[in-house]
């Protein structure tokens, strides 16, 4: 049955579907700054019910249901895109296994993220729901950012690695990073940004630790990023002056310095002024940069030659 549906009708050229695959993984990132945008604004009760708005398809005239509104139709943009993405990579040619894999993921994740946000709005803005709604996001970026990077290129146009150390290195910031984040993601859900429209809405918060929560959060938070950051300048020194390294994942990495650094000075002054929400909103912008840059590195770092007894297919 697939091979019939991926020989009849519709094709679309490699060139034309990598536009397609970028399309979707930049609506997918604009999704996640919009979302946080309802969090920081204060907006995440703004439409009390779901999918509607106050009961209408038009949102009242309210600012915060507005913005709340607003999100879940470019939610609508987003899920074309991923629909998009997942369809077209069966009509691809030349046709490619792992594209329509991870094209299928897209609109499997937007349709979990729209159940998982209905959750979220029923639940008053539960701290647990509006950390996986986020979380989720990521997840989804990371099958938008696959897509996309599998698409430049074509199966055995990019060399693949013969330096294990260097590969494994680079892979291995995957796991930090992903801490640090979730550990933003718990600052935020103590902090005073939880999505509340106001003193009317009452919206849980974590305080595991009591009215010290927040502090006991973010001071593990920036230990992790801390963390992160001299693990990521570790692994590009070593990339620059291991005589036999594989380099390739050197310039991503130096861009990843960059974002943490500023990122890192952004944290600072916004905990120093009890946590404005335009630069709580920057903060998430530079998270999800941030991210996005180290999916680069590994994949600019790209796969390991395969040994004679794994006849793993080539993928870019």
């Amino acid at each position: 049955m697939f091979s019939r549906f991926r020989s009849s009708g519709y094709t679309i050229t490699a060139d034309a579907y990598r536009k397609v695959a970028y399309t979707a993984l930049v609506s997918l990132w604009l999704i996640v700054l919009t979302g946080a945008a309802v969090r920081l604004t204060g907006s995440g009760l703004g439409c009390p019910d779901w999918p509607k708005c106050y009961g209408g398809v038009i949102a009242p005239l309210q600012l915060h249901a507005w913005i709340e509104y607003g999100n879940r139709l470019l939610s609508g943009f987003v899920g074309l895109a991923a629909i998009a993405a997942g369809v077209l990579a069966w009509r691809r040619r030349p046709f490619r296994t792992e594209l329509a894999v991870f094209g299928a993921l897209l609109p499997l994740g937007v349709i979990a993220q729209a159940l998982l946000g209905a959750q979220t709005v029923k639940s008053g803005l539960a701290p647990g729901y509006v950390m996986a709604h986020y979380i989720l996001s990521m997840l989804i970026l990371d099958a938008a950012f696959a897509l996309a990077w599998c698409s430049t290129y074509e199966s055995g146009e990019r060399a693949r690695s013969t330096d294990r150390l260097s590969v494994w290195a680079v892979r291995c910031l995957l796991p930090i990073g992903a801490l640090t984040i979730f550990a933003g993601t718990a600052a935020t859900a103590a902090g005073p940004h939880a999505g509340g429209a106001g003193t009317g809405d009452v919206i849980k918060r974590l305080t595991f630790e009591g009215s010290d929560t927040l502090s006991w959060v973010v001071t593990r938070h920036a230990a992790i990023a801390v963390t992160f950051l001299i693990c990521v300048i570790a692994v590009t020194l070593m990339l620059r002056f291991r005589a036999s390294a594989d380099r390739r994942a050197i310039k991503p990495l130096c861009v990843l310095i960059g974002l943490l650094v500023v990122q890192a000075c952004v944290g600072i002054i916004q905990y120093n002024v009890e946590l404005p929400a335009e630069i709580v909103w920057v903060h998430v912008l530079l998270a999800t940069l941030v991210w996005l840059t180290m999916l680069w590195s590994v994949g600019r770092a790209g796969l390991l030659v395969t040994t004679p007894d794994r006849g793993f297919r080539s993928i870019p």
